[in-house]
């Protein structure tokens, strides 16, 4: 794969889906030498349960054996991808916690696989699958195609996350002045209206005024929800 190409996959006119812009990820996978690509993000929001999107083109059948037994809840890819963002390559000893799931996975020509994270500012987490039915995944693969698998996880990721997150969490999109900032800052700090006010040197109820406003914008119920959600999206920061 020329570099080219992975720098453009964010860049496309026609790509106005997420569905769309997993197709050709896909393509790139394929150029890599892999028949099966499949990415899953985790949005910051809700935070009492994040929602999780997936998209593959792993065979339909393993698809719905993989909800059905919620292999999701013991998958170690899931599990290590959400804390890390090292290259996992499928082994025996990578899925020896879940040994019926990776022989059903292999029975659908899932053998091997080569995973890797990406986080960003956001609060947003991305997994990224590439897998194949033969061949196993050589060190000497592994050191010529590395540059270009970790190109295509940031541009699947900031590409998926830029798409995903203006139509799904449009509140990443929130314009808080700096004196709202502040107040949610102040306020995330544990301190009252009236003690912000002194802090601000302003009067009590503007502190209220801009503290209304920042709770409309990020769509939060109170002071202290929106609060979170500011942190949660890196707004605060």
């Amino acid at each position: 794969m020329k570099p080219w190409q992975v720098d453009q996959l964010d860049f496309a006119p026609n790509t106005k889906t997420p569905e769309q812009l997993f197709q050709r990820f896909v393509s790139a996978a394929r150029q890599l030498g892999f028949e099966f690509c499949a990415y899953a993000t985790r949005l910051p929001l809700p935070v009492t349960k994040p929602r999780l999107i997936s998209f593959s083109n792993y065979p339909l059948e393993w698809r719905r054996l993989y909800i059905e037994r919620d292999y999701l809840s013991i998958d170690p890819t899931v599990r290590y991808g959400s804390r890390t963002s090292i290259t996992m390559i499928w082994s025996d000893e990578l899925f020896a916690s879940c040994p019926q799931m990776w022989r059903e996975a292999q029975s659908f020509g899932l053998r091997y696989g080569w995973c890797r994270s990406s986080f960003d500012s956001h609060g947003v987490c991305g997994l990224l699958t590439l897998a194949r039915s033969t061949g196993p995944i050589s060190e000497q693969e592994l050191r010529d195609k590395s540059i270009a698998i970790d190109a295509l996880t940031h541009a699947v990721h900031a590409a998926m996350t830029k798409c995903l997150m203006h139509r799904l969490i449009p509140e990443c999109t929130a314009k808080l002045s700096n004196q709202e900032l502040t107040v949610l800052r102040w306020t995330g700090e544990g301190y009252c209206s009236r003690e912000i006010a002194q802090l601000m040197n302003i009067a009590e109820r503007t502190v209220n005024f801009h503290a209304t406003n920042a709770t409309a914008k990020l769509n939060a119920s109170n002071k202290t929800a929106a609060v979170m959600r500011a942190a949660v999206l890196g707004l605060l920061y």
